[in-house]
């Protein structure tokens, strides 16, 4: 048995899965964010403590036997945040999130101090990575930077206090900026860039590989008959990658999170940071994902149903299964600033063509496509660096909405697969990494591809429509920077 545990931004989600690679139970726990003034992304650590904790409580007291049966955990992880921890590893202050915006200053300091940063990261220095926010700290709150004596991403901190090591994977640590991309290690120069050295770094290693044992006194809290191994695991996007099998060139894959992306597993680097493409290292040893990035997706259509006073069921219910035409109205989904292509943390959202006859349904429809247009800015960024998609495989919990997946299908122009389990997808790759690091398996043996259950055909006319659309969508950005 093997569980994966993977550590979102709205919520913690944890799954067990057997040998046959059958998720045999889940269990979820909601997280809130913090946002002390705009453009600000904060979370307590402690409750991502609670809520694995949590899940892992629950489990035991439903499947107790399997359970005690556990021989590796993964553990898989929002990317980016910044969690800064003193000499006896207690978090100084809250974490700052992935999509936190407050470091644009920081990001032309990072530039100036390493010109080869984009050379050797194959990115630029954007807000959302993690080394701009120690800059930001050291300006505004120098007491905390000159207390810190450790930086873990998010999952890694999970890990430490669940082993009571300091370790980090290789694709979650590209999501830092301090990385050299293609030797897979910390680049000294880009430590020193901020202020700080390998010391204040965990130990780096291959998301399939094992890296350390749950402690006994938790194996024994949840009924482990052993001392589970932890594998390395990945950053949420490199490990829903793992889930569906995306381990290879050729295997494009959107992800309808919190946040958004378009994925490419490649087998060399392919970056092109000007137009704010990412480039992170696989789960996978010697490959890499190229992404293009929108910092709000789901949370787009949960933000309108808030507005509404509606569940999301209820909001997507009345579009049917697939839309007859774009809506009227046109959404920029820019609610916390944008990634790919434009790299703006200040720019806002928008909806534009609003009348007296726009009803609900028209409002909605737009929010779907105008987070399916920004995917098209991804899908372009990428085929600047010469990866072109000819399909896309759709993970994350907006992959539930039938009608959300015939958008995209028809925006983007590529037939769109949908899997049973797709909105869990990074925790089964988890728990696919937790297994690999067990038994040393052949990795293509065990990141198999999940068996499609639909498939959303581009429609020739409503392609036509879209394309003739997305001209006029873009004019509607202004840089607010």
């Amino acid at each position: 048995m093997y569980l994966g545990i993977d550590l979102g931004t709205s919520a913690v989600k944890t799954v067990l899965v057997d040998s046959a690679q059958r998720v045999i139970a889940s269990e979820s726990r909601p997280l809130t964010t913090d946002s002390p003034l705009s453009g600000y992304f904060e979370q307590d650590p402690a409750q991502w403590i609670d809520a694995t904790f949590a899940t892992l409580d629950a489990l035991k007291a439903t499947h107790a036997g399997e359970l005690a049966a556990v021989e590796g955990i993964g553990l898989s992880g929002q990317m980016h945040g910044a969690t800064l921890l003193d000499a006896s590893s207690r978090p100084l202050r809250p974490c700052i999130l992935w999509n936190d915006g407050r470091s644009a200053a920081e990001c032309r300091v990072l530039e100036r101090r390493w010109p080869a940063l984009r050379a050797t990261s194959g990115n630029k220095a954007m807000p959302g990575f993690t080394a701009p926010k120690l800059l930001w700290i050291a300006a505004h709150e120098p007491e905390i930077f000159a207390a810190t004596k450790l930086v873990l991403m998010p999952k890694a901190y999970l890990r430490l206090v669940l082993s009571g090591e300091a370790i980090e994977d290789v694709s979650d640590a590209s999501g830092s900026l301090w990385l050299d991309a293609a030797r897979r290690d910390w680049s000294d120069a880009a430590l020193a860039a901020t202020g700080l050295s390998r010391d204040h770094m965990p130990r780096l290693v291959e998301g399939c590989a094992p890296a350390t044992t749950l402690r006994g006194e938790l194996a024994r809290r949840w009924g482990m008959s052993g001392q589970p191994v932890i594998a390395g695991g990945a950053g949420d996007n490199p490990a829903g990658a793992v889930g569906i099998g995306a381990i290879r060139p050729g295997t494009a894959f959107v992800s309808l999170g919190t946040s958004g992306a378009l994925l490419a597993p490649t087998s060399r680097i392919a970056a092109n940071p000007d137009r704010a493409v990412h480039t992170f290292c696989h789960a996978i040893s010697d490959m890499w994902i190229q992404a293009g990035a929108i910092l709000s997706a789901a949370s787009c259509l949960a933000w309108i149903a808030r507005l509404f006073g509606a569940t999301e069921a209820e909001l997507l219910a009345p579009l049917g299964l697939r839309p007859q035409a774009p809506s009227p109205v046109s959404f920029l989904p820019y609610l916390a600033g944008e990634r790919t292509p434009h790299d703006d943390p200040a720019v806002r959202g928008m909806l534009d063509g609003l009348s007296h006859g726009t009803d609900r349904g028209s409002i909605v429809q737009a929010v779907l496509e105008g987070v399916g247009f920004a995917l098209a800015d991804c899908r372009d960024a990428l085929a600047d660096a010469g990866i072109a998609m000819t399909e896309a495989d759709a993970i994350g919990g907006g992959s539930r909405s039938r009608f959300w997946l015939s958008v995209l299908a028809n925006v983007l122009d590529v037939p769109i697969h949908r899997f049973a389990g797709g909105e869990t997808g990074a925790a089964f790759g988890a728990a696919r990494l937790g297994r690999l690091a067990v038994t040393g398996e052949a990795i293509a043996a065990v990141c198999t591809r999940p068996q499609r259950i639909e498939t959303f055909e581009p429609d020739a006319g409503l392609v036509d429509a879209y394309a003739e659309r997305l001209p006029a969508w873009r004019e509607l950005y202004r840089p607010r920077h």
